[in-house]
């Protein structure tokens, strides 16, 4: 995490702003991304999304092809959306050390996480234990039913 984005969660805190963290791939945006991203916001007063790096997308076994779009055009989207106020990319298998970086008061993933699912399972919420030390909250949001990047793109190649 670069000083300057340190810089204003720090800014953020002091002023009593609520930081919201979530990650993922975001890939090809769609409606899933935004409702999720928009109630993940809801949720505080600022949202800091952890963007995974190409050569971590690459890493989670998403498929050669993955991702579609580079990094950088993935965070420039991100970054315009007015849910979010920060992007920040990651290159570990994990957003482990960003959310120790970023110290959230709110720890959000989508619906295919479970909040008490244990360490070392698929549903397990990565950096859930550090936020609660912390007396931070861990969420999870529904996610939009037949809403995926996967589904695009399966679409696409059927036509």
């Amino acid at each position: 995490m670069t000083g300057e984005a340190l810089n204003a969660v720090k800014a953020w805190r002091d002023t009593g702003e609520t930081v919201v963290f979530t990650n993922g791939v975001f890939d090809i945006l769609h409606a899933g991304h935004v409702t999720y991203l928009e109630a993940a916001k809801a949720m505080g007063t600022k949202l800091v999304v952890g963007l995974n790096s190409d050569a971590s997308v690459r890493r989670l076994g998403k498929g050669p092809e993955r991702p579609i779009n580079p990094e950088e055009d993935r965070q420039t989207v991100l970054g315009g959306l007015r849910a979010v106020d920060l992007v920040v990319v990651f290159d570990g298998d994990t957003p482990a050390e960003l959310i120790e970086a970023v110290q959230p008061d709110v720890l959000v993933k989508g619906g295919d996480y479970h909040p008490e699912a244990p360490v070392g399972t698929s549903e397990h919420i990565v950096g859930s234990e550090s936020v609660r030390s912390r007396g931070g909250k861990v969420a999870v949001i529904p996610l939009l039913p037949g809403r995926s990047t996967t589904n695009i793109i399966k679409k696409s190649r059927s036509k």
